[in-house]
């Protein structure tokens, strides 16, 4: 008698480790992501599993997109964690975006031209990530608007892609108004935030 191996399920979905040391994965590659796949971005090539965002997080990204949702103008829509291409190589998933209103529905990736402001709420684990590295790839990719949303006490800085010029040769972002109360803004339409709007 003999006994027959017992059938394992295969594991959840993970980068292939060779595909990760080359640095080689592409849009296309996340656009054939499996259904069961975890929450991603792709960073110059290589597949980043994002960490899970917590309640709070989630809360201020659900009350901000509601609020652009609400007052923004109908040639633009809100959404949340829609990834946008950055590059051929790169796509991140803001919490909330504001893009063209004719962007097609069943879009899973969103040009970064027609994204007209991206915005992160920062968690302790998206902390370098939120302030310096998206901010500078958003703006390099031409998206005009960042805002970036501080938790505890809630507290947005709003940001425009101005003339100063980076490092690497890319226009840059800079502050236009923060506030953990009141944020005003006549781009990139006649805003008149009240904070506690989007504080949970």
């Amino acid at each position: 008698m003999s006994a027959e191996p017992i059938a394992t399920p295969p594991g959840p979905w993970c980068p292939d480790p060779i595909r990760q040391q080359r640095a080689d994965y592409t849009l296309e590659d996340l656009l054939r992501l499996p259904d069961d796949a975890p929450r991603v971005e792709l960073v110059d090539g290589i597949i980043q599993v994002t960490p899970s965002p917590t309640l709070g997080h989630q809360d201020i990204a659900f009350l901000m997109r509601l609020w652009l949702h609400t007052h923004a103008p109908q040639h633009l829509r809100a959404t949340q964690d829609v990834g946008v291409e950055i590059a051929p190589n790169t796509s991140r998933r803001p919490d909330v975006l504001l893009c063209r209103a004719e962007v097609p529905s069943d879009a899973s990736l969103v040009k970064a031209a027609d994204v007209v402001l991206a915005v992160e709420v920062v968690s302790p684990g998206t902390r370098r990530t939120d302030r310096f590295a998206k901010p500078g790839e958003y703006a390099a990719a031409g998206i005009p608007y960042y805002w970036r949303v501080e938790q505890d006490p809630v507290h947005v800085y709003a940001y425009r892609r101005g003339d100063r010029i980076g490092p690497g040769g890319e226009r840059q972002y800079e502050l236009v108004a923060d506030s953990a109360e009141l944020i005003e803004l006549s781009e990139p339409f006649e805003i008149k935030l009240p904070v506690a709007e989007i504080t949970p």
